[in-house]
């Protein structure tokens, strides 16, 4: 499989959030794939693991798999052990990082780049068995309309994963986190990659967005018929599983 970088026009008319995070992905890009393993403590590689094991026995054999907002590709290449991988991103910078890490992997865990927009995925309805979006979609501008354009090129049956931080809602643990979250994080974040604005954008970020119950209600709304979400570590994170309903043919009577 081609492991390059393809490119599509990226929409600049979605507003002043989409233009904003673009050019704050692509200022920390060279430090990125760092950051999340030490701010994590590398938890998030358990986390994309668990997405990919939760959506393997539900797929088949090279199925087609779309991972959108993908980075540097890491839950792209975790899902290409299951299927032909896409990863999507409207950060070139990210983009390229991910590409060379593809080309370091063994052939079968290649993934497909394209730039593109995840309010305008570039492939036709029904496309593909899976969808996964990993910490991206609260960075969208519109995130409902994402949900629906997910919708649309999942094939009948086929899933959706969210994976998305989360507030977490025991006591003591979600004192001591968002004593964490909100103010060491964005000070380590700061002084390694050099730019303050996207660690502190990060725990906003978080706090405005849908909790899970809220989350869920939504992709109901968006059209998926069945939702389940899954707490990780505490509720630092929540793995979202949706489901879109298979066509029915109505025969017609006579």
């Amino acid at each position: 499989m081609g492991r390059g970088l393809a490119r599509n026009p990226v929409s600049e008319a979605n507003g002043k959030k989409s233009h904003q995070v673009r050019l704050m992905f692509a200022s920390i890009a060279h430090r990125y794939d760092l950051l999340n393993r030490l701010l994590s403590l590398s938890i998030d590689r358990r986390w994309r693991r668990f997405t990919r094991r939760s959506l393997e026995s539900t797929l088949s054999p090279g199925a087609r798999i779309l991972d959108l907002c993908t980075g540097t590709g890491d839950l792209a290449l975790e899902m290409a052990t299951l299927g032909t991988t896409i990863g999507c991103d409207f950060c070139r910078p990210m983009l390229e990082k991910g590409v060379g890490k593809s080309n370091r992997r063994q052939p079968s865990h290649s993934v497909w780049f394209v730039e593109a927009d995840a309010l305008r995925i570039p492939v036709r309805d029904d496309s593909f068995e899976a969808v996964t979006i990993a910490f991206g979609l609260r960075n969208l501008e519109r995130p409902q309309e994402g949900m629906k354009e997910m919708f649309r090129v999942i094939t009948g049956g086929g899933k959706l994963a969210i994976l998305e931080f989360s507030i977490p809602t025991l006591p003591v643990f979600k004192q001591l986190y968002l004593l964490y979250f909100t103010r060491i994080l964005p000070k380590i974040g700061s002084l390694i990659s050099g730019e303050e604005g996207p660690y502190s954008y990060l725990p906003a970020s978080v706090s405005e967005f849908a909790q899970p119950a809220e989350l869920a209600s939504q992709l109901l709304q968006a059209g998926f018929n069945s939702v389940y979400n899954y707490s990780l570590t505490g509720g630092i994170a929540t793995l979202t599983i949706a489901k879109k309903r298979m066509a029915t043919q109505v025969k017609s009577k006579r």
